[in-house]
């Protein structure tokens, strides 16, 4: 074989490899360009103003604190439902106390959460009623678990409605934010037959009580409400037709 023949498919590798080299280059942004964020990602902690993330309408929120000053006996001791509520905004870092203490991540190899739930089904849905609360306008916003942040469903002051839905019971009314615990049965139900739906209700209980445990421990006060219009409610929220309110817990200053 004479040397044009050795020389020619070494020849035709390098110009493909040449021409692709090229291609992304045409492609590929300059280096001071800044690129949008992908829709789940999420601006790291201390970037975003105000809690909020450079996607509009998600917040993260600040880390749990995993190792509180009042012991469990003392909050125990300490637990009442209250209804009145003095003048004062919540602040994020008692929102996401809150959040986790319902229904956040205790531990990430297994993603168990604080309340236990049969069969790690998970069935419940934690939203946030904002009315007063520093660095979040007012709506309805959407715990999400993973990555411990807000989604925002809605926007506008709600707790009016809500209110009137409740049968006129003022601390919905009065309070600077709810919780509202919802279930989606099916998720249970469908390991446990009709006994999930008590295993269902069960959840709820327990991640009340972390509620009411963590509003003591941070000096603020809450209590269950189960008296209200439940296709009302769920009209406000606007959310899956699948989901049912089971609580609204109001929360505010002592």
């Amino acid at each position: 074989m004479d040397l044009k023949s050795q020389l020619t498919p070494i020849l035709a590798v390098t110009a493909c490899v040449g021409i692709a080299l090229l291609i992304v280059s045409l492609f590929r942004a300059p280096a001071n360009h800044m690129t949008l964020p992908l829709f789940d990602e999420v601006a790291p902690e201390g970037e975003a103003n105000g809690g909020k993330s450079l996607l509009d309408g998600v917040v993260t929120l600040p880390s749990p604190d995993h190792a509180g000053n009042l012991p469990v006996e003392a909050a125990l001791a300490a637990r009442r439902s209250v209804r009145a509520y003095s003048e004062g905004p919540l602040h994020l870092d008692e929102i996401s106390q809150l959040l986790w203490s319902a229904a956040g991540i205790n531990c990430t190899e297994t993603g168990y959460r604080t309340a236990p739930s049969a069969g790690a089904t998970f069935p419940l849905e934690l939203y946030l009623v904002v009315g007063d609360v520093v660095s979040l306008s007012s709506g309805l916003y959407h715990y999400e678990t993973e990555g411990h942040r807000l989604r925002k469903v809605s926007s506008g002051e709600l707790r009016t409605d809500l209110y009137a839905a409740a049968l006129q019971q003022a601390p919905i009314r009065d309070a600077p934010a709810l919780l509202i615990l919802s279930a989606v049965y099916e998720r249970t139900t469908r390991r446990y037959g009709r006994r999930g739906i008590q295993y269902v209700h069960m959840e709820a209980g327990h991640a009340a009580q972390n509620v009411y445990l963590q509003a003591v421990s941070l000096g603020l006060g809450t209590v269950v409400i189960g008296a209200f219009d439940e296709e009302r409610v769920l009209k406000i929220m606007g959310t899956s037709s699948d989901e049912t309110p089971l609580y609204i817990m109001p929360i505010g200053r002592l």
